[in-house]
Protein backbone atom coordinates (compact mmCIF):
# COMPACT_ATOMS: atom_id res chain seq x y z
CA UNK A 1 0.00 0.00 0.00
CA UNK A 2 1.51 3.25 -1.31
CA UNK A 3 1.90 5.67 1.87
CA UNK A 4 -0.50 9.24 0.91
CA UNK A 5 1.77 12.25 0.12
CA UNK A 6 2.62 13.76 3.53
CA UNK A 7 0.46 17.19 4.05
CA UNK A 8 2.30 20.49 2.76
CA UNK A 9 3.24 18.15 -0.29
CA UNK A 10 2.91 20.01 -3.54
CA UNK A 11 0.71 18.84 -6.58
CA UNK A 12 1.87 19.91 -10.21
CA UNK A 13 -0.89 20.23 -12.27
CA UNK A 14 -0.41 20.83 -16.30
CA UNK A 15 -2.54 23.48 -17.37
CA UNK A 16 -4.41 26.77 -15.73
CA UNK A 17 -7.66 27.29 -16.68
CA UNK A 18 -10.69 26.77 -15.05
CA UNK A 19 -10.16 22.88 -14.20
CA UNK A 20 -6.77 23.92 -12.67
CA UNK A 21 -8.61 26.68 -10.42
CA UNK A 22 -11.00 23.96 -9.03
CA UNK A 23 -7.98 21.80 -8.51
CA UNK A 24 -5.86 23.99 -6.27
CA UNK A 25 -9.22 24.96 -4.15
CA UNK A 26 -9.75 21.29 -3.58
CA UNK A 27 -6.00 20.64 -2.75
CA UNK A 28 -5.73 23.80 -0.50
CA UNK A 29 -8.70 22.19 1.55
CA UNK A 30 -6.95 19.00 1.82
CA UNK A 31 -3.84 20.88 3.12
CA UNK A 32 -1.67 20.34 0.26
CA UNK A 33 -0.26 22.72 -2.50
CA UNK A 34 -0.55 23.38 -5.44
CA UNK A 35 1.82 24.07 -8.71
CA UNK A 36 0.12 25.06 -12.05
CA UNK A 37 2.26 24.73 -15.44
CA UNK A 38 1.24 26.91 -18.01
CA UNK A 39 2.76 28.95 -20.75
CA UNK A 40 -0.25 31.53 -20.85
CA UNK A 41 0.10 34.41 -17.79
CA UNK A 42 -3.05 35.74 -16.16
CA UNK A 43 -4.72 32.39 -16.33
CA UNK A 44 -8.05 30.95 -13.81
CA UNK A 45 -5.50 28.83 -12.34
CA UNK A 46 -2.60 30.89 -11.36
CA UNK A 47 -5.09 33.36 -9.06
CA UNK A 48 -5.31 30.33 -6.74
CA UNK A 49 -2.10 28.26 -6.82
CA UNK A 50 0.86 28.43 -4.88
CA UNK A 51 3.06 28.41 -7.93
CA UNK A 52 2.94 29.77 -11.55
CA UNK A 53 5.17 28.07 -13.83
CA UNK A 54 4.38 30.16 -17.12
CA UNK A 55 6.77 28.24 -19.52
CA UNK A 56 5.99 26.86 -22.86
CA UNK A 57 6.16 23.07 -23.18
CA UNK A 58 9.09 22.77 -25.45
CA UNK A 59 11.07 24.50 -22.42
CA UNK A 60 12.78 20.85 -21.09
CA UNK A 61 14.61 23.07 -18.66
CA UNK A 62 11.84 23.98 -17.53
CA UNK A 63 9.48 21.14 -17.58
CA UNK A 64 12.72 19.57 -15.59
CA UNK A 65 12.23 22.59 -12.71
CA UNK A 66 8.99 21.84 -12.51
CA UNK A 67 8.62 18.46 -11.82
CA UNK A 68 11.43 18.76 -8.99
CA UNK A 69 9.24 21.80 -7.39
CA UNK A 70 6.49 18.95 -6.73
CA UNK A 71 5.86 15.63 -5.32
CA UNK A 72 3.38 14.25 -8.14
CA UNK A 73 1.82 15.83 -11.86
CA UNK A 74 -1.54 15.65 -12.84
CA UNK A 75 -3.48 17.57 -15.34
CA UNK A 76 -6.33 19.36 -16.64
CA UNK A 77 -6.41 18.59 -20.46
CA UNK A 78 -5.81 15.53 -23.08
CA UNK A 79 -3.30 17.07 -25.32
CA UNK A 80 0.03 17.76 -23.36
CA UNK A 81 2.66 17.02 -25.54
CA UNK A 82 4.36 13.23 -25.79
CA UNK A 83 7.90 15.01 -25.38
CA UNK A 84 7.30 17.11 -22.36
CA UNK A 85 5.38 14.07 -20.48
CA UNK A 86 8.45 12.43 -21.43
CA UNK A 87 10.53 14.24 -19.17
CA UNK A 88 8.26 14.81 -16.84
CA UNK A 89 7.73 11.01 -15.87
CA UNK A 90 11.60 10.39 -15.54
CA UNK A 91 11.04 12.60 -12.38
CA UNK A 92 7.48 12.32 -10.89
CA UNK A 93 4.62 9.94 -10.86
CA UNK A 94 2.03 11.69 -13.20
CA UNK A 95 -1.56 10.47 -12.04
CA UNK A 96 -3.61 9.46 -14.35
CA UNK A 97 -0.77 7.41 -16.33
CA UNK A 98 0.38 7.60 -19.41
CA UNK A 99 -1.94 4.83 -21.04
CA UNK A 100 -5.17 6.91 -20.13
CA UNK A 101 -3.72 9.96 -22.14
CA UNK A 102 -2.33 7.86 -25.08
CA UNK A 103 -5.49 6.40 -25.34
CA UNK A 104 -7.71 8.95 -24.43
CA UNK A 105 -5.93 11.64 -27.29
CA UNK A 106 -6.64 10.03 -30.08
CA UNK A 107 -9.68 9.21 -31.15
CA UNK A 108 -9.03 6.41 -33.38
CA UNK A 109 -7.15 4.35 -30.55
CA UNK A 110 -10.12 5.65 -28.15
CA UNK A 111 -12.89 3.87 -30.00
CA UNK A 112 -10.33 0.49 -30.47
CA UNK A 113 -9.77 0.48 -27.05
CA UNK A 114 -13.41 0.59 -26.19
CA UNK A 115 -14.52 -1.84 -28.89
CA UNK A 116 -11.39 -4.05 -27.59
CA UNK A 117 -13.11 -3.87 -23.77
CA UNK A 118 -16.41 -4.77 -25.46
CA UNK A 119 -18.02 -1.90 -25.19
CA UNK A 120 -20.24 -0.17 -27.68
CA UNK A 121 -19.38 3.18 -30.10
CA UNK A 122 -20.87 5.38 -32.67
CA UNK A 123 -19.23 3.25 -35.98
CA UNK A 124 -16.31 4.95 -37.21
CA UNK A 125 -14.02 4.37 -40.22
CA UNK A 126 -10.31 5.84 -40.24
CA UNK A 127 -9.64 8.87 -42.95
CA UNK A 128 -6.11 9.48 -44.07
CA UNK A 129 -7.25 10.81 -47.88
CA UNK A 130 -9.69 11.42 -49.93
CA UNK A 131 -9.96 7.47 -51.31
CA UNK A 132 -10.11 6.39 -47.98
CA UNK A 133 -12.74 8.95 -47.27
CA UNK A 134 -14.50 7.61 -50.15
CA UNK A 135 -15.12 4.49 -48.48
CA UNK A 136 -15.57 5.99 -45.20
CA UNK A 137 -18.95 7.71 -46.75
CA UNK A 138 -19.65 4.51 -48.36
CA UNK A 139 -19.23 2.05 -45.37
CA UNK A 140 -20.58 4.85 -42.89
CA UNK A 141 -22.66 6.91 -44.63
CA UNK A 142 -24.67 10.36 -44.13
CA UNK A 143 -25.58 12.10 -41.79
CA UNK A 144 -22.31 11.35 -40.24
CA UNK A 145 -19.41 13.59 -39.08
CA UNK A 146 -15.97 14.24 -39.80
CA UNK A 147 -13.71 14.79 -36.57
CA UNK A 148 -9.95 15.31 -36.17
CA UNK A 149 -8.44 12.62 -34.51
CA UNK A 150 -6.76 14.49 -32.37
CA UNK A 151 -6.91 18.03 -30.74
CA UNK A 152 -10.69 18.64 -30.84
CA UNK A 153 -12.61 19.94 -28.08
CA UNK A 154 -16.02 21.99 -27.32
CA UNK A 155 -17.08 21.05 -31.25
CA UNK A 156 -14.10 22.48 -32.26
CA UNK A 157 -12.19 20.09 -35.19
CA UNK A 158 -15.74 18.66 -36.80
CA UNK A 159 -17.42 18.83 -40.01
CA UNK A 160 -20.97 17.61 -40.30
CA UNK A 161 -22.33 15.42 -43.50
CA UNK A 162 -25.81 15.98 -43.95
CA UNK A 163 -25.87 13.85 -47.21
CA UNK A 164 -22.74 11.88 -49.16
CA UNK A 165 -22.52 15.24 -51.41
CA UNK A 166 -20.51 17.10 -48.27
CA UNK A 167 -17.63 14.58 -47.96
CA UNK A 168 -15.33 16.83 -50.20
CA UNK A 169 -15.98 19.78 -48.43
CA UNK A 170 -15.90 18.16 -45.35
CA UNK A 171 -12.41 16.81 -45.95
CA UNK A 172 -10.94 19.95 -47.39
CA UNK A 173 -12.01 21.90 -43.44
CA UNK A 174 -10.13 19.42 -41.86
CA UNK A 175 -6.96 21.21 -43.76
CA UNK A 176 -5.11 17.47 -43.80
CA UNK A 177 -5.52 16.29 -40.25
CA UNK A 178 -6.10 13.33 -39.22
CA UNK A 179 -9.34 12.32 -39.06
CA UNK A 180 -12.18 9.76 -38.41
CA UNK A 181 -15.56 9.75 -40.00
CA UNK A 182 -18.46 8.93 -37.45
CA UNK A 183 -21.83 7.69 -37.95
CA UNK A 184 -24.94 9.23 -35.86
CA UNK A 185 -26.26 7.13 -32.96
CA UNK A 186 -30.54 7.70 -32.60
CA UNK A 187 -30.13 8.21 -28.98
CA UNK A 188 -32.37 9.98 -26.72
CA UNK A 189 -30.28 11.58 -24.28
CA UNK A 190 -26.69 11.76 -23.39
CA UNK A 191 -25.50 10.78 -20.28
CA UNK A 192 -22.10 10.72 -18.05
CA UNK A 193 -20.46 9.06 -15.27
CA UNK A 194 -17.84 11.21 -13.42
CA UNK A 195 -15.56 7.92 -11.65
CA UNK A 196 -12.66 7.82 -9.52
CA UNK A 197 -10.27 5.16 -9.23
CA UNK A 198 -7.50 5.25 -6.13
CA UNK A 199 -4.09 4.10 -5.73
CA UNK A 200 -5.29 0.84 -4.44
CA UNK A 201 -7.85 0.19 -6.61
CA UNK A 202 -10.92 1.48 -4.83
CA UNK A 203 -13.24 3.01 -7.64
CA UNK A 204 -16.23 5.43 -6.52
CA UNK A 205 -18.95 6.47 -9.03
CA UNK A 206 -21.01 9.70 -8.99
CA UNK A 207 -24.41 9.57 -9.87
CA UNK A 208 -24.80 10.22 -13.88
CA UNK A 209 -25.91 13.31 -14.93
CA UNK A 210 -27.74 14.02 -18.37
CA UNK A 211 -26.31 16.49 -20.64
CA UNK A 212 -27.46 18.71 -22.72
CA UNK A 213 -25.48 20.12 -25.82
CA UNK A 214 -25.49 23.18 -27.99
CA UNK A 215 -23.48 24.36 -30.52
CA UNK A 216 -21.23 21.30 -29.40
CA UNK A 217 -20.57 23.39 -26.07
CA UNK A 218 -22.27 21.51 -22.78
CA UNK A 219 -24.62 23.86 -21.61
CA UNK A 220 -27.11 22.02 -18.58
CA UNK A 221 -25.75 18.50 -16.59
CA UNK A 222 -29.06 17.80 -14.50
CA UNK A 223 -28.88 15.02 -11.73
CA UNK A 224 -30.88 12.47 -11.65
CA UNK A 225 -30.99 11.48 -15.02
CA UNK A 226 -33.63 9.65 -16.91
CA UNK A 227 -32.36 6.12 -16.34
CA UNK A 228 -33.44 3.00 -15.05
CA UNK A 229 -32.54 1.25 -12.36
CA UNK A 230 -30.61 -1.22 -14.88
CA UNK A 231 -29.18 1.52 -17.17
CA UNK A 232 -27.87 3.45 -13.99
CA UNK A 233 -26.00 0.07 -12.58
CA UNK A 234 -25.00 -0.35 -16.53
CA UNK A 235 -23.72 2.89 -17.05
CA UNK A 236 -21.15 2.51 -13.64
CA UNK A 237 -20.30 -0.70 -14.07
CA UNK A 238 -19.35 0.66 -17.87
CA UNK A 239 -16.78 3.24 -16.31
CA UNK A 240 -14.90 0.79 -13.65
CA UNK A 241 -14.43 -1.50 -16.35
CA UNK A 242 -13.03 1.22 -18.19
CA UNK A 243 -11.03 2.49 -14.74
CA UNK A 244 -9.84 -0.71 -14.00
CA UNK A 245 -8.77 -2.00 -17.61
CA UNK A 246 -5.97 1.27 -17.40
CA UNK A 247 -5.02 0.83 -14.27
CA UNK A 248 -6.22 4.34 -13.77
CA UNK A 249 -5.51 6.71 -10.61
CA UNK A 250 -8.20 10.09 -10.52
CA UNK A 251 -11.48 11.60 -11.83
CA UNK A 252 -13.04 10.49 -15.55
CA UNK A 253 -15.72 11.49 -17.09
CA UNK A 254 -17.68 9.09 -19.49
CA UNK A 255 -20.14 10.36 -22.02
CA UNK A 256 -22.57 7.89 -22.50
CA UNK A 257 -25.74 7.57 -25.37
CA UNK A 258 -29.03 6.27 -23.90
CA UNK A 259 -30.66 4.16 -26.99
CA UNK A 260 -33.08 1.70 -27.19
CA UNK A 261 -29.78 -0.84 -28.00
CA UNK A 262 -28.48 0.23 -24.69
CA UNK A 263 -25.70 2.64 -23.57
CA UNK A 264 -23.14 3.63 -26.04
CA UNK A 265 -19.64 5.39 -25.07
CA UNK A 266 -19.31 8.52 -26.81
CA UNK A 267 -15.76 9.45 -25.22
CA UNK A 268 -14.00 9.57 -22.27
CA UNK A 269 -12.01 12.17 -20.88
CA UNK A 270 -8.91 11.21 -18.35
CA UNK A 271 -9.58 14.50 -16.39
CA UNK A 272 -12.04 16.28 -14.04
CA UNK A 273 -15.33 16.79 -16.09
CA UNK A 274 -17.61 20.07 -17.26
CA UNK A 275 -20.22 17.63 -16.75
CA UNK A 276 -19.33 16.60 -13.14
CA UNK A 277 -19.70 20.20 -11.68
CA UNK A 278 -22.85 19.58 -10.36
CA UNK A 279 -21.23 18.02 -7.13
CA UNK A 280 -19.86 20.96 -5.56
CA UNK A 281 -23.23 21.96 -4.52
CA UNK A 282 -24.50 18.28 -4.63
CA UNK A 283 -22.38 16.21 -3.23
CA UNK A 284 -19.55 15.96 0.07
CA UNK A 285 -17.20 15.17 -1.47
CA UNK A 286 -16.79 16.86 -5.10
CA UNK A 287 -15.18 15.66 -8.29
CA UNK A 288 -11.84 18.07 -7.50
CA UNK A 289 -11.65 16.60 -4.11
CA UNK A 290 -12.00 13.06 -5.00
CA UNK A 291 -9.17 13.77 -8.09
CA UNK A 292 -6.77 15.26 -5.42
CA UNK A 293 -7.65 12.35 -3.00
CA UNK A 294 -6.92 10.08 -5.44
CA UNK A 295 -3.40 11.32 -7.11
CA UNK A 296 -2.12 11.85 -3.54
CA UNK A 297 -2.91 8.71 -2.17
CA UNK A 298 -6.06 9.55 0.57
CA UNK A 299 -8.62 7.59 0.49
CA UNK A 300 -11.69 8.35 -1.83
CA UNK A 301 -14.58 10.37 -0.05
CA UNK A 302 -18.23 9.73 0.12
CA UNK A 303 -19.97 11.01 -3.45
CA UNK A 304 -23.31 10.27 -2.74
CA UNK A 305 -25.99 12.42 -3.66
CA UNK A 306 -26.94 15.02 -1.29
CA UNK A 307 -29.56 17.17 -4.13
CA UNK A 308 -30.89 17.05 -7.33
CA UNK A 309 -29.15 20.18 -9.40
CA UNK A 310 -28.67 21.54 -12.43
CA UNK A 311 -25.55 22.87 -13.41
CA UNK A 312 -25.49 25.69 -15.96
CA UNK A 313 -22.85 26.84 -17.72
CA UNK A 314 -22.26 30.74 -18.35
CA UNK A 315 -20.45 31.06 -21.93
CA UNK A 316 -19.90 34.40 -22.94
CA UNK A 317 -23.26 36.87 -22.81
CA UNK A 318 -24.64 34.51 -20.32
CA UNK A 319 -22.77 37.12 -17.89
CA UNK A 320 -25.13 39.48 -18.74
CA UNK A 321 -27.62 37.72 -15.68
CA UNK A 322 -25.15 37.94 -13.39
CA UNK A 323 -26.75 40.06 -11.22
CA UNK A 324 -30.26 38.30 -11.32
CA UNK A 325 -27.81 35.08 -10.71
CA UNK A 326 -26.51 36.49 -7.32
CA UNK A 327 -30.01 36.79 -5.94
CA UNK A 328 -31.78 33.32 -7.13
CA UNK A 329 -32.57 31.02 -4.38
CA UNK A 330 -30.59 27.79 -3.74
CA UNK A 331 -28.00 29.04 -6.68
CA UNK A 332 -24.31 28.56 -6.27
CA UNK A 333 -22.01 30.94 -8.54
CA UNK A 334 -18.96 29.73 -9.57
CA UNK A 335 -16.91 32.36 -11.58
CA UNK A 336 -13.06 31.33 -13.14
CA UNK A 337 -11.23 34.97 -13.18
CA UNK A 338 -11.81 35.26 -17.11
CA UNK A 339 -10.66 39.19 -17.59
CA UNK A 340 -12.95 38.94 -21.14
CA UNK A 341 -16.01 38.00 -21.92
CA UNK A 342 -16.05 36.29 -25.32
CA UNK A 343 -18.82 34.53 -27.36
CA UNK A 344 -18.15 30.85 -26.94
CA UNK A 345 -15.89 31.27 -23.90
CA UNK A 346 -17.08 29.61 -20.84
CA UNK A 347 -16.81 31.98 -17.95
CA UNK A 348 -17.97 29.79 -15.03
CA UNK A 349 -21.29 27.86 -13.64
CA UNK A 350 -24.17 28.04 -11.61
CA UNK A 351 -25.35 25.00 -9.48
CA UNK A 352 -29.30 25.44 -8.82
CA UNK A 353 -30.63 23.26 -5.90
CA UNK A 354 -34.20 22.00 -7.24
CA UNK A 355 -37.17 21.09 -4.91
CA UNK A 356 -40.63 20.16 -5.12
CA UNK A 357 -41.51 23.60 -3.35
Amino acid sequence: MTEPLPLGATIGILGGGQLGRMLSVAASRLGYKTCIYEPGGDCPASHVANYHFQKSYDDAEALRAFAEAVDVITYEFENIPTSALDILEAHRPIRPGREALRVSQDRLTEKTFLNDLGLKTAPFANVTDADSMAKAVAEIGAPSILKTRRFGYDGKGQARLKTAADSEAAFADMAGAPTLLEGFVDFSHEVSVIAARGIDGQVACFDPGENVHADGILRTTTVPAKLTAGQRMDAVLLAANILNKLDYVGVMGVELFVTAQGLIVNEIAPRVHNSGHWTQNGCTVDQFEQHIRAVVGLPLGDGQRQNDVVMENLIGADMDRLPELLNARDTAVHLYGKAEVKAGRKMGHINRITRDT
